[in-house]
């Protein structure tokens, strides 16, 4: 164990304590609105990346809400007799909330952070101090058992993931409980599991003050808490991805050499999902000298899924290092330990033949069908979260295209999806356009190129007549032959089908 599962957290066991605290927290306005109305969005925003000045400098005041910032996010002492007339401040303190600081001031033992639910709710995100936004500025070398709120990687995840009803879900890896707690609201059963007992106990605190059901909570790494009989329609993970010589801190180390974690955790997913079930994570990769990355990726995905794999990102290996380094504060040691770290991260990466790492999205289905679909790309581009309907689709136009071949694809009626637009590139002045880009506004903000075929065909798609009849349209305006045409476009609609430009009109 750690000395930071040794340190003094809140009790779990008070519910009623609890209860009390979030009702006081409520009543006070402190929630992602009320906090978004104290501090304006330059402060706000600067929080959310750990920067407390601004937030400082907006709460010199002594209103409630001004006195709960200072209390909860920014760990300032403040006066027991203020706290007293907001919190119910003898259960806070005798449960551990709050700790006796000086002769009449009070601190707290843990970040509380305001979140606000998808669907309007009111939640509270617990972490360790000076952690409420995760992996900034050095906090994991304090101590490796360090358990971190929201950060970017978190809201990635949640955004990305299928929100539909399901009897039971599975987050490996909870960490401070954010992706259990959105799990809450759409899972009959939840789950959620760390190597790390601190963060187990921490998500307990979430859940309990955000006045969600509680989750089954159990400790071991990856699949080793799930009995052999379990099986889930939902997992989730934000697992330690981070490819490092050792496994110094326990929140982003995995403790396996290369990317051997995320390998492993994907290729485990498959046999612990129900069919039609997702499993979703985040997750880097080597890319690794005289190796396709993209093959390296589809070797992971388990038998009898259907894959997606987005690439968001790539950088080289002394970015990595360097990235990595900063978010454990060994910048700001001496010279000589900071070039010995790095000079092992570097060794680590020669030794593994590794020239640059990935990092992005892999969410597997669970399927049936006889030959799987495997889809590995790249885009790097901006998206627009949550995206979690947008992967549900995609699963569901590859069924779609897997059950129709090109014949009964011609028979089939078509929808352009939401908010695509037609953009035609050429010289000004020419006669016709060199070519035509279709590109979304929502979703994964795809652009394709289309010919003048493909171009009309998308734009007359509103679920009134079947594909065959509008090409047999379209080829007697371009004077060209209705077979000749209708051989050579379904791979086009196909395309379009995949990459969510059409839909079918069921």
């Amino acid at each position: 164990m750690t000395d930071a599962t040794l340190l003094t957290l809140p009790a779990s066991d008070r519910p009623e304590t609890t209860a009390r605290l979030r009702e006081a927290l409520l009543g006070a306005a402190f929630t992602a609105d009320g906090l978004l109305d104290l501090l304006g969005a330059p402060a706000y925003a600067a929080l959310a990346r750990s920067e407390t000045v601004p937030a400082l400098r907006a709460t010199r005041g002594d209103t409630p809400l001004e006195l709960l910032v200072r209390l909860f996010l920014l760990q300032q002492p403040v006066p027991r007799a203020r706290v007293a007339a907001v919190l119910p401040l003898a259960e806070c303190l005798e449960a551990g909330w709050l700790v006796r600081a000086g002769g009449d001031e009070v601190a707290a033992t843990v970040d509380v952070r305001p979140y606000g639910g998808p669907g309007g709710e009111d939640w509270f995100i617990v972490s360790d101090l000076g952690c409420a936004v995760g992996g900034a500025g050095g906090i994991g070398s304090r101590d490796e058992g360090v358990v971190l709120g929201v950060g970017g990687a978190s809201t990635t995840l949640a955004g990305i993931t299928v929100r539909t009803p399901v009897a039971a879900a599975l987050d490996l890896g909870t960490g401070s409980g954010i992706q259990a707690l959105h799990t809450t609201r759409h899972a009959t059963r939840v789950t959620a599991t760390d190597v790390n007992p601190r963060a187990l106990h921490i998500t307990s605190l979430t859940l309990a003050l955000s006045g969600v059901p509680a989750a089954e909570l159990r400790q071991g790494s990856l699949f080793e808490p799930v009995r052999d009989d379990e099986s889930y329609d939902l997992i989730v993970s934000n697992p330690p991805f981070v490819i490092s010589p050792g496994a110094r801190l326990t929140y982003r180390d995995g403790g396996m050499g290369g990317d051997d974690l995320c390998r492993t955790l994907v290729q485990q997913a498959g046999e612990r999902l129900n069919v039609g079930g997702f499993a979703q994570f985040l997750a880097n990769w080597q890319h690794v000298e005289g190796e396709d990355w993209q093959d390296r990726l589809r070797s992971w995905v388990p038998r009898g899924c259907d894959a997606w794999i987005v690439q968001r990102e790539v950088q080289d290996v002394t970015q990595y290092a360097e990235l990595w380094l900063r978010d454990a504060g060994d910048h700001r040691g001496g010279p000589a330990e900071y070039e010995a770290r790095y000079d092992a991260w570097l060794d680590e990466f020669e030794a593994r033949k590794v020239r640059a790492v990935g990092f992005g999205w892999i969410t597997l289905r669970r399927t049936a069908a006889p030959e799987p679909s495997l889809v590995v790309e790249e885009w790097p581009h901006p998206v627009e979260q949550p995206l979690g309907d947008t992967v549900r689709a995609h699963f569901e136009r590859l069924d779609y295209l897997r059950e129709h071949d090109d014949a009964a694809l011609l028979e089939g009626r078509f929808r352009l999806t939401a908010e695509v637009v037609q953009e035609q590139v050429g010289l000004p002045g020419a006669e016709d356009p060199e070519h035509v880009v279709l590109r979304q506004h929502r979703g994964m903000r795809r652009a394709t190129k289309v010919d003048t075929v493909g171009a009309g065909f998308a734009g007359v798609c509103d679920g009134s007549l079947s594909a065959g009849r509008i090409l047999d349209a379209i080829a007697q305006l371009v004077g060209e032959d209705p077979v000749l045409l209708r051989d050579r476009t379904p791979a086009q609609i196909r395309l379009l089908v995949e990459q969510g430009f059409l839909e079918p009109a069921r």
